[in-house]
C-alpha cells in the first residue's frame, strides 16, 4: 500500500539529489543514505546468480575409408539463442516484517526526488483477518523470481527475507540502478474502500532518468496491464484511477528510478475476493504469473 499525498517538486534541487545517492547494488540491501548508522545500513555485498551458457558438445566422426562417398546429411541445427539470458530484473517486495518494530527508523524522512522528501518506508496494510502486506509482496516476489529464473533471467531482490527492517524507499531504487537493470517492478497491494476492487498500475510522473526512462516506464506498464486482465484473475481497479492507471508524483521509488520502473498494486487487502487471491497459495501464483509474463513481454519487445 502507498500513501496518497501530491507534494510540489523543486526541480533545482535535482542535481544534490541525485549526486547524494551513492549507495551499491545489492541483494537484500537494508541500507541507508543518511550517515546516522541504524538497522538499516547493515547490507550484505551483491550475490547476482551466474548465468551459464552451456556450448554445444560437439564429437569426432570417423574418417570416411577411401571409397566411402561423402556425407549428405544436413547439419544438427544449433538450438536457439535465449535472448533473456543473462537480462536483469529487480523486484521490489513491498515494506517488511520488521518495520512495525522500528517505528523511528522507518519514520525518518528520506529523498522523494525533486527537492521532497518522505518516510523512510511503513508497514503497509494488511486483510481483516491480519494477512499483512508485506508478507503477500515477499510470497509473490519469490514465485515471480522462480518463474524469471527458468527464462535465465538474472533477479536481485531489494529484501532477502520478510523479517528485516527496510531498506528505505529511495535505497530500493538504488538498488535497480546500480544493478542497471532492464526492468524493476515493485510489488505491493492496496487497502482501499471495502467495495473496491482490482489491480492498479503506478507510473511515476517523470523521473530522474528522463523522457526516455518514463517511456520505457509506461511501455512495461502496458505490458503488465495485459497479463495481468488475462491471467490474475484481478480486474483494472473500479475506485482510483483510470482503468488499472495511475501517474503519482510522491513515490520515491519511481521518481528516483534511471532504469524502467513501475509499481504494481496486486488488487485490494481489504476488498474479500481480491483478498481470496492474495491469500491463496493458487491466488499469487496467478499474480505471479502474471507479473513474470508481462516483465517477459516487455523484455522480449526491447
Amino acid at each position: 500500500m502507498t500513501t496518497r499525498k501530491t507534494t510540489p517538486r523543486a526541480r533545482a534541487a535535482l542535481a544534490v539529489l541525485v549526486s547524494g545517492i551513492t549507495l551499491a547494488a545489492c541483494v537484500g540491501c537494508q541500507s541507508s543514505v543518511n550517515s546516522t548508522p541504524s538497522a538499516l545500513d547493515n547490507a550484505p555485498s551483491p550475490s547476482a546468480p551466474a548465468v551459464s551458457v552451456g556450448a554445444p558438445s560437439t564429437s569426432a566422426a570417423a574418417s570416411p575409408s577411401p571409397s566411402a562417398s561423402p556425407s549428405t546429411a544436413a547439419p544438427s541445427p544449433k538450438p536457439a539463442a535465449n535472448a533473456l539470458a543473462g537480462k536483469i530484473v529487480v523486484i521490489d517486495p513491498g515494506h517488511n516484517g520488521g518495520n512495525a518494530a522500528h517505528a523511528t527508523e522507518i519514520n525518518r524522512l528520506v529523498p522523494q526526488g525533486f527537492g521532497e522528501e518522505k518516510a523512510c518506508d511503513t508497514t503497509g496494510t494488511e486483510g481483516d483477518d491480519g494477512y499483512s502486506e508485506h508478507q503477500f509482496t515477499y510470497q509473490t516476489a519469490l514465485i515471480v523470481r522462480s518463474l524469471l529464473q527458468q527464462h535465465g533471467i538474472t533477479v536481485v531482490l531489494t529484501r532477502n527475507s520478510d523479517t528485516g527492517v527496510g531498506p528505505c524507499v529511495n535505497v530500493r531504487a538504488q538498488i535497480g540502478n546500480d544493478a542497471h537493470a532492464a526492468a524493476a517492478i515493485s510489488i505491493h497491494a492496496d487497502g482501499g474502500p471495502a467495495t473496491g476492487r482490482g489491480f492498479q498500475l503506478l507510473e511515476a510522473d517523470k523521473s530522474v532518468g528522463g523522457g526516455s526512462v518514463d517511456s520505457a516506464s509506461h511501455r512495461l506498464a502496458a505490458d503488465l496491464h495485459g497479463t495481468f486482465a488475462d491471467e490474475s484473475g484481478l480486474v483494472p481497479s473500479n475506485y482510483v484511477g483510470s482503468n488499472g492507471y495511475e501517474p503519482r508524483d510522491d513515490l520515491a521509488g519511481l521518481n528516483l528510478s534511471t532504469v524502467p520502473k513501475i509499481m504494481v498494486e496486486c488488487g485490494n487487502m481489504r476488498n474479500a475476493r481480491d483478498l481470496a487471491l492474495e491469500e491463496s497459495s493458487s491466488g499469487r501464483a496467478r499474480i505471479a504469473k502474471a507479473i513474470a509474463d508481462g516483465i517477459i513481454a516487455f523484455l522480449q519487445s526491447k
